[in-house]
């Protein structure tokens, strides 16, 4: 029996006798498959099958395995790219909706006392549309990402916790995912105006007597911002495609992870 040892994988065979359990399970109760995780259920099999489970009734190699979670995490990453890059993806969502930070909503509540409050709601408007603006430039690096997982890392996210994928993608991309936003949100705030609606707000701010100096670097802010509402949303598609069959939606994912 082929065992694809040198592909890397630490336990193909028991990686294969997990999938075979799953097909087995997907025969005998489709409705406690659609309570629970494949993956829960892939690493029980590990411990219970070992090396005697047969090989070959599956079909699926380890290229599969590994071909169908780099597949899943390419549709995931596309899906939450397209969701949170279009207008009022941030603004409109209040999962990830970007406040003002900390210091301006101390301010953003001093002008509200007074009937001021509509040029903070415009700037807090406008730092999402910043961070709409420049979710786009995450699918690039989603892909590079996904691209360069070995079999050990395949493995590990396989294997591991419902967001085991998600803390992947934050330890890799985290880095080089706030400089490639940084300019994008940078130009942003400038073209709808933020910086001038920050100069306005904050003029306003301090003509109210007895109020604190208020400093903040809103660019920075947009860029933390907006990964944390990326990575939020890169989370839900990974459990999603872990625990939904209705989630995987192409062929091979169908293949590795099941369809009903």
């Amino acid at each position: 029996m082929t065992t694809h040892s040198t592909l890397g994988f630490a336990m193909p065979r028991l990686l294969r006798a997990a999938v075979l359990a799953f097909v087995a399970l997907v025969a005998v109760d489709g409705t406690a498959l659609a309570q629970s995780s494949l993956f829960d259920k892939a690493k029980k099999s590990l411990g219970t099958l070992g090396d005697s489970a047969p090989g070959g009734v599956s079909g699926l190699t380890t290229d599969e395995i590994a071909a169908g979670l780099r597949e899943a995490l390419r549709v995931g990453t596309s899906r939450v790219v397209e969701q949170v890059g279009t207008v009022d993806g941030f603004n409109g969502d209040q999962n990830i909706h970007i406040p003002l930070p900390g210091a301006l909503q101390d301010v953003q509540s001093v002008l509200k006392r007074v009937g001021m409050a509509d040029m903070a709601d415009d700037l807090e408007l406008k730092l999402n549309r910043g961070a709409e603006a420049a979710a786009p430039a995450a699918k690039e690096l989603f892909i590079q990402a996904v691209s360069e997982m070995t079999l050990e890392d395949v493995q590990q996210i396989y294997e591991g916790a419902d967001d085991a994928a998600t803390q992947y993608f934050k330890s890799k991309m985290s880095p080089a995912l706030a400089k490639r936003m940084e300019p994008i949100v940078d130009d942003s705030l400038a073209d709808v105006g933020a910086v001038k609606s920050y100069d306005a707000m904050m003029s306003q701010y301090k003509s109210i007597p007895l109020v604190p100096n208020v400093k903040s670097d809103l660019t920075a802010y947009v860029v933390e911002k907006a990964m944390d509402g990326i990575f939020y949303y890169v989370a839900k598609e990974e459990a999603a495609i872990r625990n939904n069959p209705a989630a995987r939606t192409t062929d091979l994912l169908k293949k590795v992870f099941g369809n009903s």
